[in-house]
């Protein structure tokens, strides 16, 4: 199991990394599958701008683009996320900005474990399995 912490235009969020990888290890367990390599890289709005632009031909900023290299069972994947973009996000739904950071975390790993969130039904799954997620982490010291 391999789990990174990078930043590309930014300083690394202030995110407990220990904490984070084993709580990102139990998440993969309980879907009954192991970590390969996720890494995860915490960047600027423009940075995503320009990855959203020149890898999916979207032009608009996100909080998380995953790049999903898994094979069967084994979860790897190499996910980028906007700092300023969770932050901004954070106010809008009036949560901590570790909270709503915490939840973009674990939202690449769902995508990496299968679970879309395209649609109106599948969002709903998607925001469960955050919120399930999420109260797994609180359990972790």
């Amino acid at each position: 199991m391999q789990i990174s912490y990078n930043t590309c235009e930014t300083e690394m969020p202030e995110i407990n990394q220990e904490r984070v990888s084993l709580w990102i290890s139990q998440v993969v367990e309980n879907f009954d599958c192991e970590i390969g390599e996720i890494n995860y890289y915490f960047c600027s709005d423009n940075y995503l701008l320009e990855m959203n632009r020149e890898h999916l031909n979207h032009d608009y900023f996100t909080d998380i683009i995953t790049f999903d290299y898994t094979v069967a069972d084994i979860i790897s994947g190499d996910l980028f996320i906007s700092v300023d973009t969770v932050r901004d996000n954070a106010q809008e739904y009036q949560v901590d900005f570790l909270e709503e950071l915490h939840r973009v975390i674990v939202h690449g790993v769902l995508h990496l474990l299968g679970i879309d969130d395209k649609c109106d039904e599948d969002q709903e799954i998607m925001t469960q399995k955050e919120d399930e997620s999420l109260a797994l982490l609180s359990k972790i010291h």
